[in-house]
């Protein structure tokens, strides 16, 4: 006879089903303020369910607006894009230099005494953004994401480290004031920037401050555009939380983002098996679409033919 203390047989629990992995496409967000884009790409990460995000270049963590993700096989787009053209919102404060360029910086020295920062015209201040704006030469920020010898500039900042960044050319395309408010301790204005990529605005407020003779920093900066994508199409992340789809498809962004070539279905099946076809005289590289409109392939053309770049969807 068997006691009642025998062996307990564990109880199965049958296995959730596992998540399908989502299309690939881009994710067009609207950074908060306080997240670095890699905190970005980790919460879209679980709110999409796949490990294979990422980003088509970094938002400060003060910074808001548009921040391209590349979902699933989109990430192979990401180093291509075309988005060599930035537009901002930002408000420059004049009256003091952080160590940062932005607020989130240290004090640099004393704030502009309020006399100083009276005998400022605007027209002195018209001419500073002058000087600012077209082809220049920019110091990017000690704190910057600038690599010297393969290390961020800002991990050297923080490891001790006297950091001197080399001025580079960057393109300032429009730099409009549209608004100025005058205090006792501080000049501010609100501006429109629109910039090549790899130009820093908390720079151009250091450098404006500088050359008005009273410091000045970024107090706040929201991107508005990268290349074609603008906040129009952006979404929160709360947002994404409740309604998890892409901003565009695969073909839809790269439709949106390159110049388009539609192949014939011989053409289309010689690239799926990577065979080269005739060149197509399209400058840079551009998307190649299969008869059904799907892309199958970024090519470039060199020497009379054309040459895939990023296989999008092979045989």
């Amino acid at each position: 006879m068997e006691s009642g203390l025998g062996r307990v047989s564990a109880v199965s629990r049958p296995k959730e089903p596992r998540r399908p992995a989502p299309p690939p496409g881009l994710l067009i967000v609207d950074k908060p303020a306080g997240m670095t884009s890699h905190d970005v790409v980790a919460r879209a990460r679980r709110i999409m369910g796949t490990r294979k995000v990422g980003h088509a270049g970094t938002l400060d963590p003060m910074a808001t607006g548009v921040l391209v993700l590349g979902i699933e096989r989109a990430t192979k787009l990401l180093g291509h894009l075309a988005l060599d053209r930035k537009t901002y919102l930002a408000t420059l404060s004049l009256g003091r230099s952080t160590t940062t360029d932005d607020a989130e910086g240290e004090p640099l020295g004393a704030e502009a005494a309020p006399e100083t920062l009276a005998a400022v015209t605007d027209e002195q201040i018209a001419d500073g953004i002058a000087a600012l704006t077209g082809d220049i030469q920019q110091v990017p920020s000690a704190v910057s994401a600038v690599k010297i010898d393969g290390k961020r500039a800002y991990a050297r900042v923080r490891a001790g480290e006297d950091v001197v960044l080399p001025p580079r050319p960057v393109t300032v395309h429009r730099f409009d004031v549209l608004g100025l408010r005058r205090e006792d301790d501080r000049i501010e204005l609100d501006a429109i920037v629109e910039c090549s990529s790899g130009t820093y605005v908390r720079a151009l407020a250091r450098d404006l401050g500088a050359g008005l003779g009273v410091g000045g920093h970024l107090k706040a900066l929201r991107r508005t555009t990268v290349g074609p994508f603008t906040l129009a199409r952006a979404r929160t992340l709360d947002q994404l939380e409740e309604k998890p789809e892409l901003s565009l498809d695969l073909d839809a962004a790269v439709a949106a983002a390159f110049p388009r070539r539609d192949l014939d279905a011989a053409t289309a099946k010689a690239v799926q098996y990577g065979r080269r076809i005739p060149a197509a005289g399209i400058t840079g590289t551009y998307g190649l679409f299969a008869p059904d409109g799907h892309v199958l392939a970024l090519a470039s053309d060199t020497e009379g033919v054309t040459r895939s770049v990023v296989v999008l969807l092979p045989a």
